[in-house]
Formats: structure tokens, sequence, C-alpha cells
């Protein structure tokens, strides 16, 4: 895996913790420079990006909310200060409300849309004018886009909307020579996870069900986007890679 995407700059959303931070490690690893996007959370950003320098790799932490376009307007700004190219595109950073859909409201879907799904959008009308051909742009799903799961109705949905702008932008950017694809992830583990109150619930499921083994790790996850960025994966565009330990397809 060492340098197989040496020169190669990556932009990854939510970068500080978790599957985020995973991703940016990864792609480091194979010879990314990183810009590292966050909101809340400057020391885990500014941490990762010691261990990514400490890689030999340029990184730079970078504070932007990827649903408001003013703030991502700031975000690339300040990314074109350090790099004057984007290879890879990673929206990882997402959001949202648990409650039941019937006591759901306005604001609450349009922060999950706007946040999930929206986001993309945003990201990508920034990222290609930027992005030369062989460029990746891959968005980060789950697999409450096409299940019901308790509480999770609006983020489910905006998940889903996500998928269908994922096509939506492979069609168009595809004869630009750049590749649009999702992952969407089983039951991970981490602090996100933690404001699930069936959280622990999710977790046994997964265990019971997934033929592969029990546990799925953010570095699993990371593992996909890599593939993704490859350039075998040139003729996969439009599509949403699943790793979830074959968990989906066991009843």
């Amino acid at each position: 895996m060492a340098d197989t995407l040496a020169g190669k700059t990556a932009l990854v959303t939510g970068a500080a913790r978790g599957i985020g931070r995973a991703i940016a490690r990864r792609l480091a690893l194979a010879g990314c420079d990183v810009a590292v996007n966050y909101y809340n959370s400057h020391d885990e950003a500014e941490s990762l990006c010691g261990e990514l320098r400490a890689m030999g790799r340029r990184a730079v932490a970078i504070k932007a909310s990827v649903g408001v376009p003013d703030s991502v307007d700031e975000l690339f700004a300040e990314l074109r200060k350090s790099f004057d190219h984007l290879d890879i595109l990673v929206s990882n950073a997402a959001s949202g409300v648990l409650k039941p859909a019937m006591e759901m409201s306005l604001k609450h879907w349009r922060w999950c849309m706007e946040t999930n799904a929206f986001a993309l959008n945003l990201l990508a009308q920034r990222a290609v004018p930027i992005m030369p051909a062989g460029g990746r742009i891959i968005a980060m799903t789950s697999i409450g886009s096409v299940r019901a799961m308790p509480l999770y109705g609006f983020i489910g949905a905006s998940k889903a909307a996500l998928e269908s702008l994922v096509r939506t932008l492979a069609q168009e950017l595809g004869p630009r020579g750049i590749r649009v694809n999702a992952v969407s992830a089983g039951a991970v583990d981490t602090d996100s996870l933690q404001f699930f109150p069936n959280r622990d619930r999710l977790i046994a499921s997964f265990r019971e069900r997934s033929p592969a083994g029990p546990v799925l790790t953010p570095e699993d996850v990371a593992g996909a986007v890599y593939l993704l960025c490859l350039a075998e994966a040139n003729m996969i565009n439009g599509h949403t890679l699943v790793v979830d330990g074959g968990f989906a397809i066991s009843g």
C-alpha cells in the first residue's frame, strides 16, 4: 500500500475522530497529503495533523460547517493556501436528530438534509474546479438509507438522498474523469454510536448476524475508501460499496 497514492491531495470532512480520522490516516499512509476538516474537535484535528506530518505528509486542519455555503467557501479558501489541487474528496461529516419521525420538525429535516446530503453537492461544486481527471469523490452513507431503523428516520432519508446524489454526480462528472461513489458501513462502535439509545442492541445484532466476524472497525471502512481511490477502481462509478461483514445479507 505504501505510496500508491503518492503526490495526491485529499480533503476528508469530519476527520478529527472516528471513521473520518481512520480514513485520513489510511490515505496518508498511502502517500496523500491531507486537509483535515473539523467543526468542534479542534484539539483532535491538530493532533491528527501531527500524526500525518510525522509520516512525512503535509497536513492542515480546517474548521468549517459543511452544510453551510459560506463556511464551505471559507474551507476551500483555506485549503487553497496549502494545496493547489485536490485529487480526493471524502464527504464524511454527518449529523442528525435521533427521534421518532412523528416528533420531528421542519428544522430537524433541514438540519439532516443540509448536513448529510446537501453538503456533498456544496463540496463537489467547489472541489471539481481544482480536481484533475482521475479524481475521486466518496460519500459516507449508512445502512439506514435502505432499512427502517428506530429513531433514524430523518437521518436515513438524508442518507438515501445522499446516495441518489452520488449517482447523479457520477453521471455528470464521469466525462471529466472524476469518479463518484459511496461507502456504507455497518455498525462501527465509534463516539457517534454512543448517542444511539439502542446502541447495545445494534452491536449485539451485528455480532450475531455478521458472517465475517463480530467486529467492524473504522480501519475496515477506511480500507474500502482507499480501494475506491486506486487506479484499479477507475470503472467503479455511481455505486455504494457496503462494508458490513455480510450483515445486510443475513436475514
